[in-house]
């Protein structure tokens, strides 16, 4: 477990706030002194070595926990003047789940592309280079998905619905694939059907990497700028 202590000025519950001397919007407070856990995962209650503990920001996956008693330690900052404000920082949550999480692996890929974005260099006055990074970056990243895509249609709509299905002896062997052999004459053995029914895979993928795209941006990524601060792409 790792413990940092910050002093100076103190921001609400559950930040810490800037060096001593800074200016800061908030009141002059008591310091805080912000415990992390390791890998193995702990729980707050003993972290903070007391079975009351509050969450005073965060949620249930990751989150920052005070004891009870101290929860208001901004309003008695007299009483903090010679030991700090013990806070948890629980994020066990984030490393354990069910076996859905293994799905955010396909989007490996694209954490690197975004990561390439973001490790832009600065380009000061020179709007034209950012632009052309930001647009070679996105580039890539539409590459990836046409190849993940493409990848998809050619296991379920080539080598499954148009080769093996079409063939007998590899229909025959493959019993998944029985519906769509002309041999069995059904509704779905029509060329036409059986590469409709298969272009479903690839719809599906598409769906499935933006559910779980959509689902990491709302829960860990959609976060409102600050109202006092203009955020430009350039910056």
């Amino acid at each position: 477990m790792t413990a940092v202590t910050r002093t100076g000025k103190a921001g609400p519950a559950g930040t810490a706030g800037p060096a001593p001397g800074a200016e800061g919007e908030y009141g002059a407070g008591p310091a805080l002194e912000l415990l992390v856990h390791g890998v193995g995962g702990t729980t707050p209650e003993e972290m903070l070595d007391d079975p009351r503990t509050v969450r005073v920001t965060g949620d249930d996956t990751a989150g920052i926990h005070r004891r009870t008693d101290d929860v208001d330690a901004e309003q008695r900052p007299e009483e903090y003047r010679d030991r700090p404000v013990p806070e948890a920082y629980c994020w066990s949550g984030l490393t354990s789940g069910n076996g859905a999480r293994a799905l955010w692996l396909l989007l490996l890929p694209f954490m690197v592309v975004n990561l390439a974005h973001w490790m832009r260099p600065t380009a000061a006055g020179s709007s034209a280079v950012v632009r052309l990074y930001g647009l070679l970056v996105r580039l890539v990243a539409l590459s990836l998905t046409v190849l993940l895509v493409a990848a998809a249609c050619e296991v379920a709509l080539d080598l499954a619905a148009w080769q093996c299905a079409g063939s007998a002896a590899c229909a025959d062997s493959r019993t998944w694939l029985g519906f769509l052999s002309p041999e069995n004459g059904g509704w779905w053995s029509l060329p036409g059907r059986r590469l409709a029914f298969a272009a479903c895979v690839p719809a599906a993928l598409t769906g499935l990497l933006w559910w779980l795209s959509h689902r990491t941006w709302s829960a860990y990524e959609s976060a409102p700028p600050p109202a006092h601060e203009q955020v430009r792409e350039d910056d």
